[in-house]
């Protein structure tokens, strides 16, 4: 009776939620927040979980478990997509989409003293100083640091500098004077204004304009040089040459690109989606990141991009103005423009961005598999037995394919794959008994009811999965195939088309097209390469051992045995009549190796 109450209560607020930007909550019988979410209209997107039963099991899962609901109004959409991102991290709901790499970046801070220092931190205070980053790579940090280190003698220690304690002189030199790191900032040796000259020159590096720092280096360099005061212009000539180094580090794009910002895209198809992050300021990649949402519902990329956008501008401080993008985000942002790219240095850009976060799937990927094999592995079959609609995981796989050079030796390869790997002791060719000529269709089925027949009698297990090179034409003969031994509905069996896209499913005319960098996709590539490999090197047998059987046929002396033995040890008649006498001879003894010289001379 309660749950009816709460219904009709649930259901009397969302009859009069209004039609404005907001963010609403929805909490589960015992109070708890189990999801946040935005929306441009809140009584169109609230009423749309509950009017319809969605293609998402977890979606439907959610609306069973929503015992309450909440909402908050705000100006604008984008002040919407803010509130959500807060409120999301502050309850952790259990359904919304679960961004995985929320952590603080350092920051290189120009301290706001009489003498700056100049070091890396990861707090953010507001004294005045200012900060430059964050920094998505720790060592890239300390390569700057390394490089101002070298270029200007700023002070490291953290004596509070003052007129006064200058003025008292209290200051002792320390080793840092003594090598020439420091210019004696504690005794006043240095004045103010030159050591400002140095601070200006650091803070262009870490604003990212090294351009205009090499031009200013050059014309310092020349004047130098004119008044003939040229151990000084050396040097400036060393920092920029340092300063040069740098800068080719970085990922020059184009001189005509100026301050953009690029969200590139990796989604295979799976509940992880790695979104980066990149920064150009004067052509140069300055800042690049990676982030990796788990997704729980039903979001799509555009979605994503959105939360991706105020993640980076809440935890980098970014300032959009234009960003590139495969596709614009499901929301409206004042002052920003999205631009889609087709060709061009832009689109040049965004495939950066997109392999860099293929590039971060990789990797973790690679950690999982070091780590924790078989955490990958469940993944990976859970991934498969998703793709191929099938009812329990895909852990014993097997792939045919069939080859012939025009109806010659006609043979077929069956490779075995466990747990996604090949399981190469398994692997076996067959060659074609029943079939004449070219026929791939006839062919896979008389190979399929060998198999599956043997394999059945001999009491062994059964794969979850068949696959078959080939489109239609050869999945119907595989179905057929199991169909008259009693497997129809026990083994699953899909086609495989030829350019490796297209998966033919039973009784669909309408192929599935897995996403390119999809790892069942991948899985399945393999599979089609060790079948073909395996059945080609069992075809190039058969032919070399027909030729060198049919040219030592009718030899006197040479019988079946010997000829086996030639044909294990040239594998090839033209290697057996390019072979030294001597080769011939010591495999076969000299009485039969004249026998056979006299007989293929005869030829």
């Amino acid at each position: 009776m309660a749950r009816h109450e709460k219904s009709a209560e649930l259901k009397e607020k969302i009859a009069i939620l209004p039609d404005t930007p907001g963010v609403y909550m929805y909490f589960d019988s015992e109070g708890r927040v189990i999801y946040v979410g935005k929306a441009k209209n809140l009584k169109r997107r609230v009423s749309s979980y509950f009017n319809r039963t969605h293609d998402v099991l977890r979606t439907n899962i959610l609306v069973r478990n929503i015992a309450d609901m909440k909402y908050i109004v705000v100006p604008t959409e984008q002040d919407a997509l803010n509130l959500e991102n807060s409120m999301i991290k502050e309850y952790k709901p259990r359904y919304n989409v679960l961004l995985k790499d929320d952590k603080s970046y350092p920051w290189i801070v120009v301290t706001n003293e009489m003498y700056p220092r100049v070091f890396l931190t990861r707090q953010h205070i507001r004294d005045g100083s200012r900060y430059y980053g964050p920094y998505t790579n720790t060592s890239v940090a300390r390569t700057v640091l390394e490089l101002i280190g070298k270029l200007y003698p700023v002070r490291t220690c953290r004596i509070p500098i003052t007129p006064e304690y200058i003025s008292r002189g209290k200051g002792r030199l320390c080793l840092q004077y003594h090598i020439k790191k420091c210019r004696g900032c504690c005794t006043g040796d240095i004045d103010h204004k030159t050591y400002n000259g140095y601070i200006d020159r650091i803070r262009q590096i870490l604003r990212g304009e090294t351009q205009e720092l090499m031009a200013y280096l050059r014309d310092e360099m020349a004047r130098l040089s004119e008044e003939l005061r040229f151990e000084e212009a050396q040097e400036l000539k060393e920092s920029y040459r340092l300063i040069e180094n740098y800068r080719s580090k970085s990922v020059i794009v184009s001189q005509t690109i100026n301050d953009i910002d690029v969200f590139g895209f990796d989604d295979d198809g799976s509940n992880e989606v790695y979104v980066n992050y990149m920064h150009v300021r004067r052509g140069a990649v300055v800042r690049s990141v990676t982030l990796r949402y788990r997704r729980s519902l039903e979001e799509s990329r555009a979605q994503l991009l959105g939360y991706a956008m105020e993640e980076i501008r809440q935890s980098l401080g970014a300032v959009f103005d234009e960003v590139v993008v495969a596709e614009a985000p499901e929301i409206e942002m004042t002052g920003v423009t999205f631009t889609i790219p087709r060709r061009g240095d832009k689109a040049k850009l965004l495939e950066v961005s997109e392999r860099n976060a293929r590039q971060n799937r990789l990797d973790d990927l690679k950690h999982l598999e070091r780590h924790n094999p078989e955490e990958r592995t469940d993944r990976l079959l859970e991934r498969m037995k998703a793709d191929f609609r099938l009812s329990e995981l895909p852990r014993h796989i097997e792939c045919f394919d069939n080859s012939n050079i025009q109806g010659t030796n006609p043979v077929a390869s069956c490779v075995v794959f466990r747990d996604g790997r090949p399981a190469k002791r398994d692997y076996r060719h067959f060659n074609i008994k029943t079939v004449e000529g070219p026929d791939d269709f006839a062919s896979m089925k008389e190979v399929l009811t060998r198999r599956y027949t043997r394999l059945m009698q001999e009491g062994q297990s059964l794969p979850q999965l068949i696959v078959v090179d080939g489109g239609k034409g050869q999945l119907s003969s595989a179905v057929e195939a199991l169909e008259e031994i009693g497997l129809r509905g026990t083994i699953a069996v899909v086609g495989i088309a030829k350019r490796l896209e297209e998966i033919y499913f039973p009784g669909d005319s309408v192929p599935l097209y897995i996403d390119k960098n999809s790892e069942t996709l991948r899985v399945v590539q393999h599979m089609r390469d060790e079948a073909h490999r395996f059945g080609i090197t069992h075809h190039r047998n058969r032919r070399s051992k027909g030729q060198i059987v049919g040219a030592l046929d009718g030899i006197k002396g040479i019988g079946p045995k010997t000829a086996e033995q030639l044909l294990q040890h040239f594998k090839s008649v033209k290697r057996l009549r390019e072979a030294p006498e001597s080769e011939i001879s010591a495999l076969i003894g000299p009485a039969k190796t004249a026998l056979l010289l006299a007989g293929l001379g005869s030829d």
